[in-house]
């Protein structure tokens, strides 16, 4: 699959009939929703884990030196937490551009913090698309998001808004942690 997944994401859903959709964000639509949004509540997903795997070319890095960035990867009794945004269908022209560099809108059940559930749509990058970085140790990938930077801004800025906004929401990311925790002790060397 190519970088730019615009097209395929305006065919994958359909909202006809429909006069709001739940986005889940688990990135930087968490610190930086610069969309309108009708609602926003904290939610979680099931049997999914956020990781720093997924290539920034146009936004945290550029093509030539990739950001590190993060999609979902799919972990059985594990939970991702995040927020779920009420959007109006016409918002995904936007999201779609936003997330272009090789993630696709998924249906996943989202769970809002009340208990109730409701379907709804998220962007991930799996390992077919052609900016799909992979595993690495943290204290790698800490290393590699020191050095990276793109048109918005330096990729350790979205690490640390996304890791200020997780605890801002009251919610712990073992990987998010541990790789800003080797970043600012590369920092302090």
């Amino acid at each position: 699959m190519s970088f730019d997944t615009t097209a395929i994401n305006q065919q994958r859903h359909r909202f006809e009939g429909s006069k709001s959709v739940w986005l889940f964000a688990y990135g930087s639509l968490i610190f930086k929703p610069d969309f309108e949004f009708i609602e926003v509540r904290p939610a979680r997903i099931h049997g999914w884990v956020r990781r720093f795997w997924q290539g920034s070319h146009d936004h945290r890095g550029t093509p030539a030196a990739p950001g590190r960035v993060v999609t979902l990867v799919p972990q059985a009794d594990q939970t991702c937490d995040g927020l779920a945004y009420r959007i109006t269908p016409t918002v995904f022209d936007q999201l779609d551009h936003r997330e272009k560099n090789g993630y696709l809108r998924m249906q996943l059940s989202l769970e809002f913090a009340d208990g109730s559930s409701n379907a709804g749509l998220v962007y991930i990058a799996d390992a077919s698309n052609a900016a799909y970085l992979g595993p690495a140790t943290e204290p790698a990938i800490a290393q590699h998001i020191a050095k990276a930077s793109g048109p918005s801004g330096t990729n350790r800025a979205y690490l640390l808004q996304l890791a200020e906004a997780l605890r801002l929401l009251g919610k712990r990311d073992d990987h998010v942690f541990a790789i800003e925790h080797y970043l600012q002790q590369a920092d302090a060397s």
